[in-house]
C-alpha cells in the first residue's frame, strides 16, 4: 500500500506542520508513506517537491499572486484577502510519478496557488482512494477557511461577509457548486482533526454523504519533552526569577488569534493587581507589530518567526503557560507542543480546544471572547493552582492521544477502509 500526501509546503503553518509530522510518524510505523509539496522547505526523506529550480518557484509564487490578483475586485477589505482562497489557479499533478504510483491519494492543505479546483477534479478522475485531512473548513464552503459567524456553508453558500457585493449568486455560490461537481465523482474519506471541525463537515452540504473520521494530529512526544525550566530560561537568556506567559502565531496580529482579548486581559489585570508588573513577563513568537507590542502593560520578550524546534522547546519549557485566546481553531499544534512539553494552556473553549484541555487538569478554559474570565484563568493558573501537577497531566494526554504510533494506527484503518471501497 503505497499511499501519497498532498500539501502546499512541509514548513510554515499549522498544517504544513501536521502533514509533514504525519508523514513522518507513517513512515516510522511500516507505512509506504512519502509527502508530495508545491514548496519544499526542508530537506527531508520521504519528501518531494513538485519539481525544483528557480524558473519552478518563480512560477509557484505568480500562480499565487495572480490568484490573489484576481480576488481582488471581489474581496470585502484586506482581511479577507488570506481568509478567502478562490482556487483557479495551480498546477496539475496528476500525471506526477509519485501520483501515478501511489494506491491512495490524502490531500491536506492544498491552497494559494497550489492545486485549483480543475486540478482537484484531475486527481479524482484518476479512481484512486482519496482521503481527505480537514486542517480548515475550505473543502466544504464556498471559499472561506473558517465561517465565523455564517452558516450558509450548510446548504449552498451565498451573501459571503467576506465579498464586497454578498449576493444569491455571488463568488461564494459558485464556487460552491462547482465543488459540489467536482466531489460527486468520487467518494472521499474525510478526516477532521478535532470533533468540531467534523461536525461542520458532516453538516455541509458538500461533505454530507461522505464518510467520516475524527483523527488528531500527531506530534513526535519524545522530541516535544519536558526540560528543566530552569536551564531553558538560561538557553534563551531570560532571568528565572519571573513568571513567564507563552504566545504564538504565524501572524500575532490576526484577528482570529483572539489578541484583542488577549491585550484586554492583561490590562485587567494590571488594572487590579498593579504589583504583576514585578513578577509577569510575556514572550512572544510570530510575526508582531510594533504597535501591538505597544499595547500592552507588561514587558515583552519577542522571538519573531521561530524556526529551530529546539528553540521552540526551549520556550515551550521556559513559559509557566501558554496562552491562546484563539476565535476559531480547529485542533492547534502550538497547544499539543506545549501539552507535550508539559506547559498548561489557557485558553477560550472554542472549536477543538476543549477535546485537549479539560479544565483544571490539563489546562485551563475561558468563556469565550470574555476577557475578564480569560484575565481569571490566566491569574488562578499563575497563583492558585498546582502548575506542575497540570503540565503532568497535560503531557500524559499529549502521549496517549497525540503520539506518533496512536495516530498512525488510526490513519491505518482508514487508508484499508478506502482501498475496500
Amino acid at each position: 500500500m503505497k499511499v501519497l500526501l498532498i500539501t502546499k509546503t512541509n514548513s510554515g503553518g499549522g498544517a504544513a506542520v501536521a502533514a509533514n509530522r504525519l508523514n513522518r510518524a507513517l513512515r516510522r510505523n511500516g507505512v509506504d508513506a512519502k509527502l508530495l509539496v508545491q514548496d519544499l522547505k526542508r530537506a527531508e526523506e520521504g519528501v518531494f517537491a513538485v519539481d525544483y529550480g528557480l524558473w519552478y518557484r518563480f512560477k509557484s509564487f505568480a500562480r499565487f499572486a495572480l490568484e490573489k490578483l484576481l480576488f481582488l475586485r471581489f474581496e470585502k477589505d484586506r482581511l479577507a484577502r488570506f481568509a478567502f482562497s478562490t482556487a483557479d489557479t495551480g498546477i496539475d499533478i496528476s500525471q506526477h510519478p509519485l501520483v501515478q504510483e501511489a494506491d491512495i491519494l490524502h490531500l491536506h492543505w492544498i491552497n494559494q496557488g497550489f492545486l485549483s479546483l480543475d486540478d482537484i477534479d484531475k486527481l479524482m478522475q484518476l479512481g484512486k482512494p482519496i482521503v481527505w485531512t480537514q486542517h480548515d473548513m475550505w473543502a466544504f464552503t464556498g471559499g472561506c477557511h473558517y465561517v465565523g459567524t455564517c452558516h450558509e456553508f450548510l446548504e449552498s453558500c451565498a451573501y459571503c461577509p467576506f465579498l464586497k457585493k454578498p449576493a444569491k449568486n455571488d463568488l461564494s455560490s459558485q464556487l460552491f457548486a462547482i465543488k459540489r461537481r467536482i466531489y460527486a465523482s468520487t467518494s472521499i474519506s474525510v478526516v477532521a482533526c478535532s470533533k468540531w471541525l467534523r461536525t461542520m463537515a458532516q453538516e455541509s452540504k458538500l461533505f454530507r454523504s461522505e464518510t467520516f473520521y475524527n483523527i488528531p494530529n500527531s506530534i513526535d512526544t519524545a522530541y516535544y519533552h519536558k526540560i528543566d525550566k530552569t536551564e531553558a530560561r538560561r538557553r534563551l537568556g531570560l532571568p528565572n526569577d519571573k513568571k513567564y506567559i507563552l504566545f504564538g502565531a504565524a501572524n500575532v496580529d490576526d484577528s482570529r488569534k483572539g489578541i484583542r482579548y488577549f491585550v484586554e486581559a492583561m490590562a485587567i489585570l494590571d488594572e487590579n493587581y498593579p504589583s504583576l508588573k514585578e513578577s509577569i513577563e510575556l514572550v512572544f513568537f510570530g510575526k508582531m507589530s510594533a504597535k501591538t507590542k505597544t499595547l500592552f502593560p507588561f514587558k515583552i520578550h519577542g522571538y519573531s518567526f521561530v524556526k529551530d524546534p529546539d528553540t521552540l522547546i526551549n520556550l515551550y519549557n521556559a513559559a509557566d503557560i501558554y496562552v491562546l485566546p484563539s476565535l476559531q481553531d480547529n485542533l492547534p499544534n502550538t497547544v499539543m507542543e506545549a501539552m507535550a512539553c508539559g506547559t498548561p494552556v489557557v485558553g477560550f473553549s472554542i472549536g477543538g480546544v476543549p477535546e485537549m484541555i479539560t479544565d483544571r487538569l490539563t489546562g485551563f478554559l475561558a468563556e469565550v471572547k470574555n476577557s475578564m474570565s480569560l484575565a481569571t484563568q490566566i491569574y488562578d493558573a499563575l497563583f492558585i493552582s498546582n502548575l506542575n501537577e497540570i503540565g503532568r497531566n497535560a503531557r500524559e494526554k499529549a502521549i496517549a492521544q497525540y503520539s506518533e504510533k496512536a495516530v498512525a494506527a488510526s490513519y491505518q484503518k482508514v487508508y484499508q477502509s478506502a482501498l475496500k471501497k
